[in-house]
């Protein structure tokens, strides 16, 4: 699909304290990312961002019903969590670019936000020290391509849990309820995921479920490059963070995003000229800990890790990261979601 031009020009910068913000944002999405895409082959460490050469999907996955069913919770030890015990530090791959979920607080130059605060967690449990971790920051797309090719234990990056991802990488029971929706300009003649986005220029992440979402209806929407997934990859319509969809809008060379509500949700609190759109998310979504296929010792401790992180009501760990980090933005949520298990 040939992507719209001339419209949206280098015009004047939508929040961020102009030029001194945008460069701040620039530098943030580029030079802080520590396991870079390799432009071109959508590759990373030599194996498809995704895919490693002998993954594939099941028939499984392609027929599940219910893809927020993980193991049940154990705390007993197994080869995984031995080798992180080994090691001393728990590898987790996150974001530093979504504010409130995992972002580089510019003071501090630490990571902060729910994500963080439940890999601390994670690591406390296993090593008995939560800054036990050793901290990867990962684009959006090479979150799975990270656990397949042992870069990472975990993935705690607001990875939306789906069938066609379970047949990839093996995830926790679920840790938050989002959905997707659409963020614009306050101004915007774009009201919700609907025909206001027929001709409009949408952003999205590669390898998200925003993403999969458009490919499925797009409503007209113009969400593709002209060289997506070659080295001429323009990286403007479907890019590698999502931070970069936020500075794409601000720029005036997209008109929309389509992302989950929860990150909507910190880009608006970022920039006070955009919102989000529409009365509600038009999916329903599920965040998982994510670990590579077949490390179920680890899987179920990170389950066990959860139930603990759930327990307590109105003072559990879980609705204190919550009251912290989200419930400005996404305010009314009572508590995190139910667990879910596999019978077998």
């Amino acid at each position: 699909m040939t992507r719209a031009k001339g419209r949206g020009t280098r015009g004047g910068l939508r929040g961020w304290g102009g030029v001194t913000g945008m460069a701040v944002a620039c530098a943030v999405t580029a030079s802080l990312t520590l396991l870079p895409l390799a432009h071109g082959d959508g590759t990373f460490g030599g194996q498809s961002a995704g895919h490693s050469s002998a993954s594939t999907v099941p028939t499984a996955a392609e027929e599940c019903e219910d893809p927020e069913a993980s193991l049940p919770a154990r705390d007993a030890d197994g080869p995984n969590i031995q080798k992180i015990r080994k090691r001393g530090k728990l590898i987790a791959g996150v974001d530093q670019n979504s504010f409130q979920w995992g972002y580089r607080n510019p003071e501090s130059r630490t990571l902060e936000g729910f994500d963080i605060d439940l890999v601390h967690a994670i690591a406390e449990d296993i090593l008995g020290d939560r800054d036990a971790v050793i901290f990867r920051a990962i684009p959006t797309n090479q979150r799975i391509a990270a656990l397949e090719n042992d870069k990472v234990d975990v993935v705690v990056r607001t990875m939306t849990i789906n069938c066609r991802r379970i047949g990839q990488v093996a995830f926790s029971t679920a840790y938050f309820q989002a959905g997707q929706q659409v963020l614009a300009p306050k101004t915007s003649t774009i009201d919700g995921y609907n025909e206001s986005l027929k001709g409009k220029r949408v952003c999205t992440a590669e390898g998200s479920t925003a993403y999969d979402a458009l490919k499925e209806k797009s409503f007209g929407a113009v969400y593709e490059d002209e060289h997506d997934g070659t080295g001429q990859d323009e990286d403007l319509l479907t890019v590698p963070n999502q931070l970069d969809c936020l500075v794409r809008l601000q720029l005036g060379e997209v008109d929309a995003i389509v992302t989950d509500n929860a990150l909507a949700a910190g880009q608006a609190a970022q920039d006070p000229a955009v919102e989000l759109k529409g009365d509600k998310p038009f999916t329903t979504e599920y965040y998982g800990v994510a670990a590579k296929l077949g490390a179920d010792d680890l899987v179920a401790r990170v389950n066990h890790v959860l139930e603990d992180y759930r327990r307590g009501g109105a003072d559990s760990p879980w609705m204190t990261s919550y009251r912290t980090w989200l419930a400005t933005g996404l305010p009314g949520i009572p508590g995190p979601p139910a667990p879910r298990y596999r019978s077998n």
